[in-house]
């Protein structure tokens, strides 16, 4: 009986470890993005991509950075991990209403790219980590300042995430059928 629990709970563990490639492609558009040493920040992007579906607005996106660590909002720089990034849907389309991710940066850098005809790009790179500690995500946030730097604030040109989707999988069917093998060689041994 002791060996049929340990099983049993092995089971239980496993879809914990079954983790898919499987993710969602997110793309917003719009909004502000204002930034001092003390980290950037994103409020009034419109959620225009949700996986497969595509609409006007579908939520918003928003976030915090956490302070420059190296380099300033001018220049460019590493920005310490923390602050909050949200993905919240609306419910139109198919897209599930309400918060869909939150999560901090547990890495940001925000580069400054100078294209050949003279313009500023800035981008923001960086890994999230879920509230929960379990969902990682990657984002990449880009402005175009035109010919000037960024001072404290520009509108957003576009931003792409990409939201990686835990899935219990054959993992977790295997475990369960192990238990099940062992159930019935158990009984078999008891009966024969």
């Amino acid at each position: 009986m002791r060996r049929v629990v340990l099983l049993a709970l092995l089971a239980l563990a496993l879809p914990l470890a079954a983790w898919a490639d499987s993710s969602i492609d997110i793309t917003n558009q719009g909004g502000i993005i204002t930034g001092s040493n003390s980290g950037l920040s994103l409020s009034g992007s419109t959620l225009l991509v949700y996986g497969g579906t595509v609409g006007t607005d579908l939520g918003t996106v928003s976030f915090t950075t956490g302070a420059f660590t190296s380099g300033n909002a001018h220049d460019g720089g590493i920005l310490a991990p923390g602050g909050t990034f949200t993905i919240t849907g609306n419910g139109s389309n198919g897209v599930p209403n309400g918060v869909i991710f939150t999560g901090t940066f547990s890495s940001a850098e925000w580069e400054l790219k100078t294209l050949s005809n003279g313009t500023h790009n800035y981008v923001l790179i960086g890994t999230l980590v879920s509230s929960n500690g379990q969902v990682a995500a990657t984002t990449q946030i880009t402005v175009n300042t035109h010919k000037g730097f960024f001072t404290s604030s520009v509108g957003l040109s576009s931003g792409d995430t990409n939201l990686a989707v835990p899935e219990p999988g054959t993992l977790g069917l295997l475990g369960t059928g192990l238990v099940g093998v062992a159930g019935l060689l158990r009984r078999k041994r008891i009966i024969g």
